[in-house]
Order: C-alpha cells, then sequence, then structure tokens
C-alpha cells in the first residue's frame, strides 16, 4: 500500500452540497439471498426516487462484477473484497448527496457490519435492508438457473447451498418478499427515508 498518499479537499463542503441539491445522501444497501427480489427493488426505488426528482443511483452485483470487479471470484476472499469495494464506491456516492442503492448478497456480517462503519466515520447514512425469502422459496422462482446447477454441483460456493448466507440480526429495514409485491417494499423504504429526513 502507498504511504505518499494524501487527501485532497474539495471546495465545496458537505453542508453546502446538500443545500445546493436539497438532499442528504445515503447508501441503502439490499441483503439477500440470490433471487430474493434485491434487484428488483433496486430498480423500482431508484425509478421512484427519480420520478421524484432525487438524485439516486443503483449499484448492482451483477454490473459491477461486469466491470468494476470483473478481477473477483466467488471464493470467500474474492467475496470480501467484492463488498469492500462496493462499500468504497458506495461511500462515495453517498458523499456526493446521491441516494445510492446497493444490491449484493453480500453474505458476510462482518463485511456489511465493515461497509457500515465505513459510512458513519465519514458522517454518512448507511440503511441496511433485508430483502428476506425463505430458501424454498427463492429455489423456485431460480430465474437464472442458479440453485439448480447449485444443486447438481456444476456452481460451486453458491450461497444458501454450498455458501453460508449470515442474516442481519438487526437490520434497519426488513422485507418479507414472498408476504409483499415490489410495489409495497418500495414504499416502506421511502416511508423510512422521510421519516428520518433524507428525503422530504
Amino acid at each position: 500500500m502507498s504511504t505518499n498518499i494524501t487527501f485532497h479537499p474539495g471546495s465545496v463542503d458537505a453542508q453546502e452540497r446538500v443545500g445546493l441539491l436539497k438532499q442528504t445522501g445515503v447508501t441503502i444497501w439490499l441483503t439477500g439471498l440470490s433471487a430474493s427480489g434485491k434487484s428488483t427493488i433496486a430498480c423500482a426505488l431508484e425509478q421512484h426516487l427519480l420520478h421524484l426528482h432525487k438524485f439516486a443511483y443503483r449499484l448492482d452485483g451483477d454490473n459491477v462484477r461486469l466491470g468494476l470487479n470483473k478481477d473477483l471470484g466467488f471464493d470467500e476472499k474474492s467475496r470480501v473484497e467484492n463488498i469492500r469495494r462496493i462499500g468504497e464506491v458506495s461511500k462515495l456516492f453517498a458523499d456526493s448527496a446521491c441516494i445510492a442503492i446497493t444490491a449484493f448478497i453480500s453474505p458476510y456480517r462482518t463485511d456489511r457490519q465493515v461497509a457500515r462503519e465505513l459510512h458513519e466515520k465519514g458522517g454518512l447514512g448507511f440503511i441496511e435492508v433485508f430483502v428476506d425469502a425463505p430458501l424454498s422459496v427463492v429455489e423456485q422462482r431460480d430465474p437464472k438457473g442458479l440453485y439448480k446447477a447449485a444443486r447438481a454441483g456444476t456452481i460451486k460456493d453458491f450461497t444458501g447451498i454450498s455458501a453460508p448466507y449470515e442474516a442481519p440480526e438487526k437490520p434497519d429495514i426488513h422485507i418479507k418478499t414472498d408476504e409483499c409485491d415490489v410495489t409495497k417494499a418500495v414504499e416502506v423504504i421511502i416511508e423510512y427515508l422521510t421519516k428520518h429526513n433524507y428525503i422530504s
């Protein structure tokens, strides 16, 4: 790691940026099993916020792995690095007063906590949303055929089957997607953002 690096502050401070953009930056961190509904909710939430004229941007697990994280695999070490990078990227978005929406399985509690602490140290909001669906339900959905392949042994280290998923113990928001639709899920998150003064 390089040591001859110095942080270069900008000419606009956080308070001025928030005042000009009329919103507060925050990261909404969607976590859950594959096919739990994270990406579907993230897309709908982003669209809804933009229609409210809010500066929002979605970071999706598969999309990020096509670019920034295309050098990473799915072993434990790679998964940890994947989430570390996303924690840093989402922090930059939140620092810009953007509402960053991340949709990643992010299976390990420790990694999610690191992402939260990274934001908190920067005085930035972090909302953990547990997108919860039972394994039996996500296996039945299985839109990409990944669970079937994992059960057959053709995909190794697959979360929920051959690799662990550590569910949040105290998520800020808990959405059970086998009990509510995407419209209701977005409504719940918007209500939280409004109640906590991230949007008005």
